[in-house]
């Protein structure tokens, strides 16, 4: 199931409405990454005082450097951590276009659902980063402890929070927040493996940045399946609040 959606998502790659919110969704997920990459550095000044001089990289440090190789390179590599709060921002910012186009070619019959109400969609958008700082901060602590299985920790943590954020978020806008929820602990492992099959190409640079855009197309694919396979499941409605 989880495959089929995320070929799905993949197919649907040439279509013309697609491609635009690919285009739109990819220069602002970059943006997005430079951004908190500004912040790193900015951190390393704030900490150091200084440039910090890494090895094959050269000096890295204020927002001076930010457009020069070493620091390239540092984000291209960073960005295997970095992508991870960029992809839980992205969320809020793109879903439901992508949503949208999704159910337009696979889901026709569909009626039609007005937008979330922004402020609802910033509250989950902050409350999903803050959640997935905290995580990385378990990540951290298995790559000190036990740097094995780190990248298993990492994809495990980071595929719960942002499979339960993306699933939750998609399924809002034809259940209802509540109606979400239900359906989402009920098929808790499904989402969670999702997550996790998400959360592992996103450690992979440049090729994260498509991962955002196929994960909530993935994610809109699923709920769709999982709720058509669940009687027990809640009604669709017109609106989600």
């Amino acid at each position: 199931m989880t495959l089929t959606a995320f070929l799905r998502a993949l197919a649907q790659l040439p279509d013309r409405r697609f491609r635009r919110v690919l285009g739109l969704g990819v220069a602002l997920t970059l943006a997005l990454l430079v951004a908190v990459y500004a912040l790193v550095l900015w951190a390393i000044q704030a900490l150091t005082g200084d440039t910090v001089t890494i090895p094959g990289v050269g000096p890295v440090g204020g927002l001076d450097t930010l457009l020069s190789l070493g620091s390239a390179i540092l984000m291209l590599v960073l960005s295997v951590v970095l992508m991870v709060p960029v992809a839980s921002a992205f969320m809020g910012l793109f879903l439901e276009d992508v949503a949208q186009a999704v159910e337009d070619r696979y889901y026709p019959g569909l009626p039609p659902v007005p937008r979330l109400p922004l402020g609802d969609v910033l509250i989950d958008t902050a409350n999903a980063f803050g959640l997935v700082l905290a995580v990385n901060v378990l990540a951290l602590l298995a790559l000190v402890l036990a740097p094995p299985v780190a990248p298993l920790v990492f994809w495990g943590l980071n595929g719960l929070v942002l499979g339960r954020e993306y699933f939750t978020l998609a399924a809002m806008r034809r259940l209802g927040r509540d109606g979400a929820r239900r359906l989402r602990r009920r098929h808790r492992g499904r989402i969670w493996l999702a997550g996790t099959l998400m959360a592992a190409p996103l450690s992979v640079p440049v090729v994260n940045l498509l991962v955002p855009l196929l994960g909530a197309a993935t994610f809109t694919h699923l709920f769709h399946r999982l709720h058509s396979a669940d009687p027990s499941g809640p009604p669709s409605r017109n609106r989600a609040r």
